[in-house]
C-alpha cells in the first residue's frame, strides 16, 4: 500500500490524527468552563497550523463535552469546518437505570447517537462514524439499514470500526454496501501485540496474545486505514517518569532519546515515526493537550527510521531477542 488508505476517501487527510478525548475538562457532569473553550480553540488552531486536519472524537469523551466544546469553536469559526476531517464513535453506553455499562449497536442507538454527535459538534455531516467496541449482540441485518439510512440522509459519509479484529470487520462488511474505511486499535511501542502475533507465528510464546493474527494484513488488503490510539504510550518512552518500570522499558526510553539526537528530532517524534515506518501506513492518533508536544509530534513526518533502528526499538521494547 503506497499511500495511506484514508487518503483514498479524503486526499488531503493528514497522516497524524488529533484525538479529542482530552477536551472538555473532567469526566463529570458539569458545565463547560471558559478555560475549556480556550484550550480547545488553541489546540484546534495549533493542529491545523501544523498540518493536522484529522480530528477523532467519540460520543462518550468527557461525557459528550469534548464534542460540545469542539462545536462551540466551530460556531464562532465556521470556516474551520472546511479544513477538517471529523470522525466520531458510538456504541458504548455507561451504567444507568436500564443496565450496566454495555455496548449497543442497535439501529435505534446508532441513529440517536449520530444525531447527538452532529448536534454537539454543530455540523451537518460526519465524515466517518466508527462503531466503538465490538457488541456481542450486533445484528448485521439491523446495522446495515441504519448505515444506509445515515449515508443516504447525508448525516454520515463513511463508516469504520474501532477495537475490532478482522473477523468482526469482515462479518460487518458482508452486510453493508459501503466500504469500511478505518479500524482504530491500540498500537504503540509499548502495546506490541499487533506485531507479536505475526513474529511468533507457530511459536508457543504467542498463544496468549490478545491481538487476532491477520488483522493488519486484512486491513491492508482491503484498504482499511489502521489508526493507532495510545500511540504515544502515555509518554512512557518520551519524558514520563519511568524509574519504577522494568529495565527494558527504561532502556528503550534511553534508546528513544539517543535516536532523537541521531535523527535531529525529539523523543515523541521517534515513538511515532517507529509506528509510521511500518508498511501498513499506520495513522497515529495523538491525544496530548500540550501545545508544544503537538508540535513535537508533527516532526515525526520528517523522520524515516532505518530498518536497523526500527528493529533496535522493537527488540528493546519487547525485552527479549527475537526467536
Amino acid at each position: 500500500m503506497s499511500t495511506y488508505a484514508i487518503q483514498q476517501h479524503f486526499p488531503r487527510a493528514s497522516k497524524l490524527a488529533y484525538g479529542c478525548m482530552g477536551l472538555g475538562g473532567s469526566w463529570e457532569n458539569n458545565e463547560l468552563a471558559s478555560t475549556d473553550k480556550y484550550q480547545a480553540q488553541s489546540i484546534i488552531e495549533t493542529a491545523l497550523t501544523n498540518g493536522i486536519n484529522f480530528f477523532d472524537h467519540a460520543d462518550i469523551y468527557t461525557l459528550g463535552k469534548a464534542e460540545r466544546v469542539f462545536g462551540q469553536v466551530l460556531i464562532e469559526q465556521p470556516t474551520l469546518r472546511d479544513q477538517m476531517i471529523i470522525q466520531s464513535k458510538c456504541g458504548i453506553r455507561f451504567d444507568d437505570e436500564s443496565g450496566p455499562g454495555r455496548y449497543d449497536f442497535s439501529s435505534k442507538w446508532i441513529e440517536e447517537s449520530v444525531d447527538g454527535i452532529l448536534s454537539r459538534l454543530n455540523i451537518e455531516t460526519l465524515d466517518i462514524l466508527q462503531l466503538h467496541r465490538p457488541d456481542p449482540l450486533m445484528n448485521i441485518e439491523e446495522v446495515a439499514p441504519s448505515f444506509e439510512k445515515l449515508q443516504a440522509s447525508g448525516k454520515v459519509k463513511h463508516f469504520g470500526a474501532s477495537n475490532m479484529n478482522h473477523h468482526q470487520i469482515a462479518y460487518l462488511q458482508s452486510a453493508i454496501k459501503t466500504p469500511i474505511v478505518a479500524n482504530q486499535i491500540e498500537i504503540s511501542l509499548k502495546q506490541l501485540g499487533w506485531l507479536e502475533h505475526g513474529v511468533l507465528a507457530g511459536n508457543p510464546n504467542g498463544e496468549h496474545g490478545n491481538f487476532t493474527p491477520g488483522t493488519l494484513e486484512y486491513c491492508q488488503l482491503n484498504n482499511i486505514q489502521i489508526q493507532a490510539w495510545g500511540s504515544l504510550a502515555q509518554g512512557l518512552f518520551s519524558g514520563r517518569d519511568n524509574s519504577s518500570e522494568a529495565h527494558h522499558i527504561q532502556a528503550t526510553s534511553t534508546l528513544v532519546n539517543k535516536l532523537a539526537e541521531q535523527y535531529q528530532s525529539n523523543p515523541d517524534a521517534i515513538v511515532l515515526a517507529w509506528l509510521m515506518r511500518h508498511p501498513a501506513n499506520i495513522q497515529p492518533v495523538i491525544g496530548t493537550t500540550n501545545i508544544e508536544r503537538i508540535k513535537r509530534c508533527v516532526a515525526a513526518l520528517e523522520v524515516n527510521l532505518s530498518r536497523e533502528d526500527w528493529y533496535k526499538l522493537y527488540v528493546s521494547a519487547r525485552g527479549n531477542a527475537l526467536p
